[in-house]
């Protein structure tokens, strides 16, 4: 370290009231981990902050000493965009402040919260808003990119319920930014991900949900593949908005390496009504495993956390596909034959819903059409296999081009992308985004994320 940056360092530390960690201090080493393991990145500094105050100073200590920030909400994201070598990380995980107003049915959450913590504070009075679809995933980097979860059908994505946001921008300044308050870059922070500042916390319009819910996962063995997935596809293309399903080729869960087809679903309205409409899933052929019925909201949430361990190596590639023709299902099918690894998926998120009825420029997200976003999931633990595992994620990706619209999900690009995937991700909505990120941060000082480009 610098004597520059270490003489900054310990004048900051006599105020700041988290922990400023360099890399030969006792908790540097966990507090650099990132959810992917393939991500191993040694930043000069790690500012784990305790409130807004130790968001602001360390910004203006990365300004000072020019240094490159990234900002930690939770950590999942895949690229590893929340981490940065030689630069500073802004970690914001100690912030884990959660106030749930069940008379207005609003929560305010700080940046570093996790959905399975938001979760279980919103439960207590049978309320929920779209979360994450593994409940370890952090609710800031999940929201700011769009927020695809269970509960969408019936209630939007997560960005959908965004009332406000407490920003640090680039210079330091704190803005509450809402509809009535500095409306344009809330309109930009609804998808535009973390190019705007740092999001300290987020205020949410929560929805009754349970505590009980109709849900679960009813999986095939893989020779049935084909018909499970045209099901899949017939069956979702009439769900009422209470309903969501995903579908996808997986591994059995016991590490066996059996390969099968699966439907996960949630149904967050009565629970008669939800047994009525799950029967058609549980019906269907001759399930291996049918473990869909009533649940609490909150395990549902935590159902897939097992198969995403942190530190896991993963590479991930996805798009949205055009249509899920028969010739896509059967390319699926082959692809996920030649699979590697027993942690590897290849998953179907459905769209429809409440989802779909916003208006593809009312936020800066503009994916709104009914259809299906494919996710091709690379997933291992033994590094050996890292060059035929991200292999397999090219080669399948490839293969399922001729499948794909043109639409990308930005919480979901890889850190090799060709061509310019940010704009793919925001389509119509790009010109307006690069604006606006001249106009909040001409000098692109927060550039550790899938970047736009200020104009």
């Amino acid at each position: 370290m610098t004597s520059s940056l270490a003489d900054t360092v310990t004048e900051l530390a006599s105020r700041f009231s988290g922990q400023l960690l360099q890399p030969t201090d006792a908790g540097y080493e966990e507090a650099r981990k990132v959810h992917n393991g393939l991500v191993d990145k040694r930043p000069a500094l790690i500012a784990r902050c305790r409130g807004v105050a130790d968001v602001v100073d360390a910004v203006k200590l990365a300004q000072k000493l020019n240094l490159e920030v990234a900002v930690r909400g939770g950590g999942h994201n895949v690229a590893g965009r929340a981490t940065v070598d030689a630069g500073l990380m802004i970690d914001l995980a100690p912030m884990k402040g959660i106030h749930v107003d069940p008379h207005t049915r609003i929560a305010r959450a700080q940046g570093g919260v996790t959905w399975a913590e938001f979760n279980r504070e919103t439960q207590l009075h049978g309320l929920a808003v779209t979360g994450g679809v593994v409940s370890s995933t952090g609710i800031a980097g999940l929201t700011l990119g769009g927020g695809l979860g269970w509960l969408m059908g019936k209630y939007g994505l997560a960005l959908d319920n965004l009332r406000a946001v407490e920003l640090v921008t680039a210079e330091g300044r704190v803005l509450r930014v809402n509809k009535d308050e500095e409306p344009d870059l809330f309109w930009a922070l609804r998808g535009g991900g973390g190019n705007f500042g740092v999001a300290t916390s987020f205020e949410y319009q929560l929805h009754p949900v349970g505590p009980a819910i109709t849900g679960g996962l009813v999986a095939h063995p893989f020779e049935h593949a084909r018909d499970v997935l045209r099901f899949f596809r017939d069956f979702t293309a009439s769900l009422p908005d209470e309903m969501t399903v995903f579908g996808g080729l997986v591994h059995a869960p016991d590490g066996s390496g059996a390969k099968l087809v699966a439907m996960v679903t949630c149904h967050c309205g009565v629970l008669d009504i939800g047994e009525t409409a799950t029967r058609p899933l549980k019906q269907f052929g001759s399930p291996v495993v049918d473990a869909i019925g009533p649940m609490p909201y909150c395990q549902l949430n935590g159902m897939l956390d097992a198969g995403f361990p942190k530190g896991a190596l993963n590479y991930w590639k996805s798009s949205f596909l055009a249509q899920l023709s028969d010739d896509a299902i059967d390319t699926m099918i082959d692809c996920f034959a030649r699979c590697p690894t027993p942690m590897g998926q290849l998953l179907l998120e459905h769209f429809h819903g409440a989802a779909t009825r916003v208006g593809a420029s009312d936020t800066a997200f503009p994916h709104r059409a009914d259809g299906h976003n494919l996710l091709v999931l690379s997933e291992w633990i033994d590094p050996a296999h890292t060059e035929r595992c991200i292999a397999w994620a090219r080669e399948t990706y490839a293969a399922m081009e001729s499948f794909m619209a043109s639409g990308r999900y930005v919480n979901y690009l890889s850190d090799d992308e060709t061509g310019d995937p940010t704009a793919a991700a925001y389509g119509p909505n790009y010109r307006r985004l690069q604006e606006l990120k001249t106009k909040y941060d001409p000098s692109n000082f927060f550039h550790m994320n899938q970047n736009i480009r200020p104009n």
